[in-house]
């Protein structure tokens, strides 16, 4: 197993891979449609897309999670009465 040190590494990978997996598919259908050779000419797109989106995701992540923790409210402690 991995460390757990690992985690936000580990899900930027995947987080990378899979959005980048998507978007250069749907980017390379509309560039040359269901045409022969589109599953290679998407790998190749995917494999180049992915080498950027990886470091992306790691630098861009703690910044997104920043700004969502400004623009949200604290789950409520439990055992806390409302009033």
């Amino acid at each position: 197993m991995i460390p757990a040190r690992f985690a936000p590494i580990l899900f930027g990978f995947f987080l990378s891979g899979l959005m980048s997996a998507l978007v250069s598919g749907v980017s390379t259908l509309r560039a040359v449609g269901l045409a022969d050779g589109v599953g290679a000419l998407w790998l190749g797109n995917w494999l180049s897309s992915w080498a950027f989106a990886f470091p992306a995701v790691l630098i861009v992540a703690p910044i997104a999670r920043r700004l969502v923790a400004r623009l949200t409210t604290p789950p409520a402690q439990r055992g806390r009465s409302a009033g």
